[in-house]
């Protein structure tokens, strides 16, 4: 039940509506994946290695790793409103001078300072926590997903359009001007919701010891980090495989990317619907399991000499699928594994997860600079999803015997 006073839209004494968190989490989601059909084209820019250019990726998911470490200590002490507040204004300001850069490091140095704006997707959750009880919470949450489910699907080809009219330093104008509506929208619409207390910094890392005792708390970590980290690979490596492999222009290579998030979509509907019938650990198996076997038929035409731009993201789909399934059923069964560190568990299990893809991400881009081939790109996808289908195993067996 909402304790706090009841919403009112465009009341910042009020807490915010639905509608204003929606928008603060795509914020941060656009801004991962607008600018990737440009990356092979600033590469060009800069007169840099592609490698180099795609630290502005795994770079970034590194200081986002970071940032799920201390968010949520920093926003019980500070207030959720003024967190998000400062968290936009660093982003704009850091977005403004991507855009003004003249060299690769200047660019990468603004680049990561935009990961500020990855602090609006753990506080709009938090925020939805703060205003209603578990069950509501759940189902507003879903909404606010749903919404972000959205924008990696038009967000590149939005990035893509722009690029191909006006360059890729338009899309930072454009990210600009965006960020700029969100933290207006913050300003004028986003109350305080935070209670107060909460867990200190010092007193969450007290409670990494029980966690990181728990031999399931690992297995979902790694079955959730192995699985996204097949999709950070792609992210990593996408726009060198569309745009230097596959001749795509920037438009038609964010089309191509929407692929995976169309499938992400649809797993997370049938995540949704069919969950309570099977458990968690039997749907998250599942998903790794498709997501192997599509990138596997993936990469077996490859081998035999038979693809295209059409084959290889169609194919891609099924891991956007197979994470829609893994990825919810993951996140929870790694904060059941001890239930009364339920925050903690969800804040550490990201920070790995994001570590690891920002790791694999930086991979795929390194082994494909030069190449001419999606090759190595697919060997990193079904590998990884190979090893998040077994950590999955892993844990459906140590279940067992703990219930045994």
């Amino acid at each position: 039940m909402n304790t706090l006073n009841p919403v009112r839209f465009l009341d910042r004494t009020s807490p915010p509506h639905i509608l204003t968190l929606t928008l603060l989490a795509g914020i941060s989601a656009l801004n991962m994946s607008i600018f990737l059909p440009s990356l092979s084209g600033m590469t060009e820019y800069f007169g840099t290695s592609y490698a180099t250019m795609q630290l502005a990726v795994s770079g970034y998911f590194l200081a986002t790793a970071v940032i799920q470490f201390v968010i949520g200590p920093i926003s019980d002490k500070f207030g959720r409103r003024t967190v998000v507040l400062v968290s936009l204004s660093i982003f704009i300001l850091a977005t403004i001078g991507a855009m003004l850069s003249t060299t690769a490091e200047m660019f990468l140095f603004f680049r990561l300072l935009q990961a500020a704006v990855a602090t609006s997707i753990s506080l709009s959750r938090a925020i939805v926590r703060d205003m209603f009880d578990t069950r509501k919470a759940a189902s507003m949450i879903g909404y606010v997903t749903m919404g972000m489910a959205l924008v990696p699907m038009v967000g590149p080809m939005i990035g893509g359009a722009i690029d191909e009219a006006f360059g890729w330093q338009a899309i930072f104008t454009f990210l600009t001007f965006a960020g700029i509506a969100v933290l207006l929208l913050c300003y004028f619409d986003l109350g305080e919701t935070v209670r107060g207390g909460g867990m200190g910094f010092a007193d969450q890392l007290r409670t990494y010891p029980e966690l990181l005792k728990s031999p399931r708390f690992w297995g979902y970590t790694a079955a959730a980090a192995f699985g996204s980290g097949a999709f950070f690979a792609l992210l990593g490596g996408a726009s060198y495989v569309s745009a230097t492999v596959f001749g795509l222009t920037p438009f038609w290579s964010g089309v191509a990317l929407g692929a995976p998030a169309i499938g992400y979509a649809v797993g997370n509907g049938i995540s949704g619907r069919f969950t309570e019938r099977f458990g968690i650990n039997a749907m998250a198996l599942a998903g790794s399991i498709i997501t192997v076997v599509g990138l596997g038929i993936s990469l077996i035409l490859t081998l035999s000499g038979i693809t295209s731009a059409f084959l290889f993201f169609s194919f891609v789909t099924f891991l956007g699928l197979g994470n829609g399934l893994l990825m919810p059923n993951t996140s929870v069964g790694l904060m059941s594994v001890r239930p009364h560190l339920a925050g903690t568990a969800s804040g550490l299990g990201a920070a790995i997860m994001i570590t690891g893809g920002a790791v694999l991400s930086q991979l795929a881009g390194t082994l494909l600079d030069g190449g001419d081939s999606a090759l190595p790109l697919q060997l990193v996808m079904v590998s990884t999803s190979a090893l998040a289908c077994i950590s999955m195993i892993f844990v459906i067996v140590r279940a067992r015997q703990v219930e045994g």
